[in-house]
């Protein structure tokens, strides 16, 4: 079989390699891409071996030479005909059917929804289709977004170890959604980013819609101040040691 990949995460790109070079996997061809939009990987992985396309643009190449296509953290969305033709799989770092789409961790922790991944087959819709495995995770109060997302790339290498066989044989078994549930596309995000000081929200809310916005590296939550000077803010939140905290305690 011939299976062409297509992710944009370096964490998952890196850890899925290490799994296909497993005995049992060595019968099939795993081809590797990347987004054309992703100028990191372009810089840093561009070879013969791993390189950008455009679905869009290559969908009756595909459709000759595969039988399966993965998305593992994959920025384009894949073409109507391309999933109605050949079987495509989707690792989403999220569980469905709650906040498909961008950044599903983000809207949980702030509208209380579950967290965790869902490994589907895909169909038209945007991180929508049959379930193949899906599995919730536990947050807590001091993990923020960052955190959070760790622990789902951790789980979603953990599943694709436990039933990567079954699907690339085709030997699983379906299950519905629980309901359409909600998307959220990256315009939603942008629009959380802005931070409007005169709103009235409990302590509570204010600290999870930081911990949602704060993602090592990135610089998400900001206001404007009396110049127009853009502030950025996140949050830095650790749990107490078993020692307690303050001179008391030294």
């Amino acid at each position: 079989m011939r299976v062409l990949v297509l992710t944009d995460n370096e964490f998952i790109y890196n850890q899925f390699k290490e799994l296909i070079k497993q005995k049992q996997y060595r019968e099939s061809i795993f081809d590797f891409f990347f987004s054309e939009s992703n100028e990191l990987f372009k810089k840093k992985y561009f070879s013969e071996d791993f390189k950008p396309i455009n679905l869009k643009q290559r969908i009756d190449e595909v459709l000759s030479k595969y039988q399966l296509v993965m998305s593992l953290h994959c920025k384009q969305l894949f073409p109507e005909e391309l999933v109605n033709r050949i079987r495509c799989i989707n690792v989403h770092p999220g569980f469905n059917p709650y906040n498909r789409g961008w950044f599903p961790q983000v809207f949980s922790i702030i509208n209380k929804l579950p967290v965790g991944v869902t490994i589907h087959e895909m169909d038209e819709q945007l991180d929508h289709g049959m379930i193949i495995v899906q599995e919730k995770i536990d947050t807590f109060q001091w993990e923020t977004s960052y955190d959070i997302y760790k622990r789902i790339q951790d789980l979603e290498i953990k599943l694709l170890k436990t039933h990567l066989r079954s699907i690339l044989d085709n030997k699983y078994e379906l299950v519905s959604p629980a309901s359409e549930g909600n998307i959220n596309l990256k315009k939603d995000f942008n629009s959380l980013c802005e931070i409007n000081l005169n709103d009235m929200v409990t302590f509570r809310e204010a600290i999870d819609y930081f911990r949602a916005m704060s993602f090592l590296g990135y610089k998400n939550a900001y206001f404007y101040d009396e110049s127009g000077r853009k502030i950025f803010v996140d949050i830095n939140l650790e749990i107490e040691t078993e020692k307690g905290c303050g001179k008391d305690n030294e």
